[in-house]
C-alpha cells in the first residue's frame, strides 16, 4: 500500500505513473525486510524510526547517508512499506514537519 500527500492509497500504476515525473520515492520498511523481500526500484530506504531525524538532517549529510539529494519541503514525496500502517505514519511525520 502506497501513501502519497493527495491521494492516500496509491495504487502500482499510479505510482509507475508518478515516477515518471521528479517524485522521490521514500520507502520505510527496515533494512532486514528490504533484504529478505527486495528493493522497490528506484527508491531509497529510510526506515521509519530513522525518518523524522532524516527528514530534519543537514542536505549534506542526507546525501551523505542515503545517497540521495535531499527533499525540499514543496517536492513530491511518496511513502511506501509493506501494508500501509508504517507509510500513513511517515506521511503524518513528514506532514508535521512542514512537508506538502
Amino acid at each position: 500500500s502506497l501513501c502519497s500527500g493527495g491521494a492516500p492509497g496509491l495504487s502500482y500504476r499510479e505510482l509507475k505513473d508518478l515516477k515518471k515525473t521528479e517524485v522521490l520515492h521514500i520507502d520505510v520498511r527496515e533494512r532486514w525486510e528490504i533484504d529478505k523481500f527486495g528493493k522497490i526500484p528506484a527508491s531509497i530506504n529510510i526506515p521509519l524510526g530513522e525518518l523524522v531525524e532524516a527528514l530534519q538532517m543537514d542536505p549534506t549529510e542526507f546525501k551523505e547517508q542515503y545517497h540521495q539529494k535531499m527533499p525540499a519541503k514543496s517536492d513530491p514525496v511518496v511513502f511506501s512499506c509493506l501494508a500501509g500502517k508504517r507509510s500513513r505514519q511517515a506521511l503524518s511525520f513528514a506532514t508535521a514537519l512542514g512537508f506538502s
